[in-house]
């Protein structure tokens, strides 16, 4: 007797959608042209131009319309039931994540380091993250990938999927403009300090169970576990983001490494705590950072896409 794909629950149409998702992520990678972030940052862009005043309550409705804007556009398809939920939901993942690219970069940078080839090397920082490359040397550049790769694991990767689980197309839509607008406008410069102040703090709520979970994952699956857990509690207090401290620092533990440090953005330089025991961190850990990102990666979607079916049948009557 055939199933008729309408049919699909609520619970597996999404959970199922998420996992559709994941996988056309790790076998496409990013879209080539019309990427839906970049779109999205093009539509904050125009939004910021017509809105901008240097306050926050000016940022504060920039925000509202930016995030509302993505929730609504994921809404109609959620709403419907069956196989439409479950392509909204694949596809909206497949838009937002990042992962297999996060992960490729890290491996370009460790790769042209092994050549020799800074300049190669510095081409590629400005995709891991908005340090001034130029302000790096090898060792330096091995450090600012692998802290980017282990921010990015949960910002890329696990946050999109708890809020997927959460809420859907729209909470895939509305987390990745929230990390878009942090992005392009929560920055601590003159020009964004007040207008950016929201996006900033809403980018920091939106992460913080995706954070704490993805230190979770690591570790339960990572190497190094009692270190993991113990640089965790004891490090990631330390650092500026209370989000990414979480991450960086357990990341520094699994891999028996030291992070933190003089870090130099184009609109400051900060002096980062140190997270973990380990000497500097090398190619190999570099490798290793990238490897362990993929395996956080794979277990989040499976936590994911499991958590969605076994919450939403205990709320059934």
């Amino acid at each position: 007797m055939r199933t008729d794909p309408t049919t699909l629950t609520p619970a597996t149409a999404r959970a199922l959608g998420l996992v559709i998702g994941v996988v056309a992520d790790r076998v496409l990678g990013d879209p080539a042209r019309f990427h839906p972030v970049a779109g999205m940052g093009t539509v904050a862009g125009r939004a910021e131009r017509a809105l901008y005043a240097d306050t926050r309550s000016a940022g504060v409705v920039f925000t509202a319309i930016c995030v509302g804007s993505a929730v609504a556009l994921g809404v109609p398809g959620d709403r419907r039931g069956g196989i439409v939920r479950c392509v909204t939901t694949a596809a909206s993942t497949w838009a937002v994540l990042g992962g297999t690219s996060l992960a490729r970069v890290g491996g370009e940078v460790a790769d042209a380091l092994e050549r020799d080839d800074i300049d190669a090397a510095r081409a590629l920082i400005p995709s891991l993250c908005g340090r001034d490359p130029m302000s790096l040397d090898g060792p330096g550049m091995v450090r600012a990938a692998l802290e980017s790769v282990a921010e990015n694991t949960s910002d890329a990767t696990v946050a999109p999927l708890v809020w997927g689980a959460i809420a859907g197309a729209p909470g895939l839509l509305g987390y990745r403009m929230i990390n878009t607008l942090d992005a392009m406008v929560g920055y601590r410069s003159p020009r964004y300090l007040r207008f950016g102040w929201a996006s900033a703090r809403l980018d920091d709520v939106a992460n913080h169970l995706p954070a704490r979970l993805t230190g979770a994952v690591i570790v339960g699956i990572g190497p190094r576990r009692g270190d993991a857990l113990r640089a965790w509690r004891r490090d990631a207090h330390r650092h500026p983001s209370p989000n990414a401290g979480v991450v960086e620092s357990t990341f520094a533990g699994a891999l028996g490494v030291g992070l933190g440090g003089t870090t130099v953005y184009r609109h400051r330089t900060e002096e980062r705590p140190r997270l973990g025991d380990g000497p500097a961190p090398t190619l190999t850990d570099l490798h290793r950072a990238v490897a362990l990102s993929r395996r956080v990666q794979v277990a989040s979607a499976v936590l994911a896409a499991v958590s969605t079916l076994v919450v939403r049948r205990r709320q059934s009557p």
